[in-house]
Parts: C-alpha cells; sequence; structure tokens
C-alpha cells in the first residue's frame, strides 16, 4: 500500500470511529418511549428489592431489604424487612409509613407521591420521563447489558437534582434506580423476581394502626417530604 494510500485510510478510520461509537448508542427518545410504553400497559407487579442509602459528607452506607408491591394508578406496598421492620404505604388517600419496633406511624399527604420527580413515581415507572426530565445515556456501557439513562429534572427539587435508570433492554422495564439529593446523598434499588401483572388483593393496600401505635398526622401541616419517600 502506497504512502498516501496508508494516509487516507487512517483519516478515514479517525473519521469513522466515532460516527460508529455514537451510533452504537442508544436513542434515547425511543428507549425512554418504551418504557413509558412499558409501564402504561403494567397494571401491577410485585418484586423483591435491595436498596442502599449512601450518606455523602459521612460516606455511612446503610442496606435494605425487603418487598415490593404496586398497582395502578399509584397504590404502593413498600415493606422492609431487613435490617428493621418497616412499611411505607400508598393508599387511594394518604400515605402511611410504619416503624413497627418503635409503635409509630407517620401520616403524609397522598400529594408527595404524585410529584413524577418522587422516589415513589421513579420507582414504579410512573415518572414522565421526556415531559419533567432531561434523559441522557451514560457515557459508561453498563456491564449487565443493562441500558443506562441520566435523568436531570428540568425544576429540580432539594430531594432530587439526578437520577439514573437501568432498564432491562428485553422488556423496557426498571432494574435498578438511583435518586441523588441537593446535598449528594443517594438512594439506589434494585428490583429481583418481579412479577408483572401479578394478583394482588385491594387490602394489601389499606392500612389501620395496629393499636397502641403512636400515630403523627403530618397531612395538613409542614412535614418533611424525604422521611415519607425515602424507605
Amino acid at each position: 500500500m502506497s504512502r498516501l494510500l496508508r494516509i487516507a485510510f487512517c483519516l478515514f478510520l479517525l473519521m469513522a470511529l466515532p460516527l460508529a461509537s455514537h451510533a452504537a448508542g442508544p436513542d434515547v427518545a425511543a428507549v425512554a418511549a418504551k418504557v413509558q410504553t412499558a409501564y402504561a400497559d403494567l397494571q401491577s407487579f410485585s418484586a423483591d428489592f435491595t436498596q442502599e442509602l449512601l450518606q455523602r459528607d459521612s460516606g455511612t452506607v446503610q442496606k435494605r431489604s425487603g418487598t415490593i408491591s404496586f398497582k395502578r394508578p399509584l397504590l404502593v406496598r413498600w415493606e422492609t424487612a431487613a435490617p428493621h421492620a418497616e412499611l411505607l404505604m400508598v393508599t387511594s388517600r394518604e400515605i402511611w409509613n410504619y416503624h413497627p419496633d418503635e409503635e409509630l406511624a407517620y401520616r403524609y399527604s397522598r400529594a408527595l407521591a404524585e410529584d413524577s420527580r418522587s422516589l415513589i413515581q421513579v420507582i414504579t415507572g410512573q415518572s414522565a420521563l421526556t415531559r419533567d426530565f432531561d434523559v441522557e445515556t451514560a457515557e459508561a456501557p453498563s456491564k449487565d447489558g443493562l441500558i443506562h439513562l441520566l435523568l436531570y429534572p428540568k425544576e429540580p427539587t432539594t430531594e432530587m437534582t439526578e437520577a439514573q435508570l437501568w432498564i432491562d433492554p428485553a422488556t423496557s422495564l426498571i432494574r435498578r434506580a438511583m435518586v441523588m439529593d441537593f446535598y449528594g446523598n443517594t438512594n439506589t434499588v434494585e428490583l429481583k423476581n418481579l412479577q408483572k401483572n401479578a394478583s394482588i388483593p385491594a387490602s394489601e393496600f389499606t392500612f389501620d394502626p395496629p393499636k397502641g401505635t403512636e400515630v403523627e398526622d403530618h397531612v395538613e401541616g409542614a412535614h418533611p417530604a424525604q422521611r415519607a419517600l425515602q424507605n
């Protein structure tokens, strides 16, 4: 091969490689649309979860595990089994956060869970991705074959300045999600053994505080949103 041809060939490779790399990345708009469609068609699901709560300043990581159930339009039973029992319940009227070991329950307005930027909305696939977020793909590919999306709220809140989703390309369902708050603390939840359109009785989404439970009612007054949605 002549020197001129070698130079031309190298120039071709230099120009073609970035284009090939760009072409290999997922179409963000298409992925977001598939996610929205998948969850619009999903009436319910149940799954096991693992969770990591990272406090940025101290570097402390708290790990939790349990089960989560969801039913449209937005009923959620998020039950932590370890390291301590805890229940987060989004009913048709309100939100309950129950700590059985302390015999203590917090009651909140359901409106906290109806914000598209809330953790509950993100984890259950109800967030309006292209409406309320600027969506991008992560530069580094996910090692487990999941599609990794970066979400930046168009109107950030103290509870959410960034979120990340890991999407199963086969089902367009969320396998893992991370939410970062204003202080850099992160809440990462991974869903396992997800059962689509699971048969879940309505009684699973109702809560009556057991006898002897102290109830702190924050429905009417000012209250810390992060407490109700941190579970």
